[in-house]
């Protein structure tokens, strides 16, 4: 291990320019990504916190017996993507409509007889918040013969999913682009590292080095400018954060980074490009050298 350790310090030595040109290229390509991926985390946060309003209101028919509302609550409870169900009689109903729809207020007053129904309030578990979930467990109210209507939203609950599709699709094809950029760079540095020890590496193998031997180096020589690729882009996406963050004027102080475990993937991921780069340059060149 220590012989690969000082071929690779070697290989910095000789090509410093070429090797800094390599981490710095990984590094801004994960940078890149790192801000669409900040981007992506905070915009999946907020998309949580909306969807937290995904709710299913099931209107009941006047004259429902108590009882049977009961144990229609149980049994919608039971549901594996219920997180809650509340009963609103038809006097909260009424509450809550004069407190949000101001305008209607003294239409409201003025009424004789409560025309809003009561309804029970079905909340769904984070990982159902989609359309396609809470239009099944809407088709199941229906089924109760109690139930006079449903209502849950469901253009708004499908902008909602297109929304977060298109943030996952839009970094992964960020990252991929990113990532071809970083391989290309360092296959260019590996090749060049291979021309320039043509010699050294032919006599290698005239004494009886393998290529397994030879290709050793290289391959830490792109995963060690990889991993330094990644920790130079994580520094990178922390002070575009924090600089973003205090010259904010909109009170963006909630703004979320990654958590260590994206922290680790990132770094992994520069470790994975480096590797990868190096090991699909080194494997052609060798033949030719």
């Amino acid at each position: 291990m220590s012989l690969l350790t000082r071929e690779t310090i070697r290989s910095f030595r000789r090509a410093p320019m070429l090797s800094a040109l390599s981490i710095t290229t990984i590094a801004f390509s994960l940078f890149t990504v790192g801000l669409f991926g900040l981007v992506a985390v905070n915009m999946r946060e907020a998309l949580r916190g909306i969807s937290t309003r995904v709710q299913i209101e099931a209107f009941l028919l006047r004259g429902t017996p108590p009882e049977t509302i009961t144990l229609a609550s149980q049994d919608i409870a039971a549901f594996p993507e219920v997180e809650a169900v509340v009963y609103v009689d038809e006097d909260q109903a009424l509450q809550r409509a004069q407190q949000e729809l101001v305008e209607f207020k003294d239409a409201y007053r003025d009424l004789q007889v409560n025309p809003l129904p009561a309804s029970l309030q079905v909340t769904l578990k984070e990982e159902y918040r989609d359309a396609a979930s809470a239009a099944a467990v809407a088709r199941r109210i229906e089924g109760f013969s109690f139930v006079d209507d449903v209502r849950f939203g469901q253009e708004w609950i499908e902008r909602l999913d297109r929304l977060r599709n298109l943030a996952g699709f839009v970094g992964l094809v960020i990252g991929l682009a990113f990532a071809a950029v970083a391989v290309v760079i360092i296959g260019v540095t590996i090749r060049m590292t291979v021309l320039q020890r043509a010699r050294e590496i032919s006599i290698m193998r005239l004494v009886g080095a393998t290529d397994a031997f030879i290709r050793g180096p290289f391959l830490l020589d792109g995963a060690l400018k990889g991993l330094l690729g990644g920790l130079l882009a994580i520094l990178l996406s922390r002070a575009a954060f924090e600089l973003f963050r205090r010259n904010s004027t909109t009170g963006l102080h909630t703004l979320l980074f990654f958590e260590p475990k994206h922290l680790a993937l990132g770094i992994l991921f520069g470790v994975a490009i480096g590797l990868g780069g190096s090991l699909v340059s080194v494997g052609r060149h060798l033949r030719n050298v």
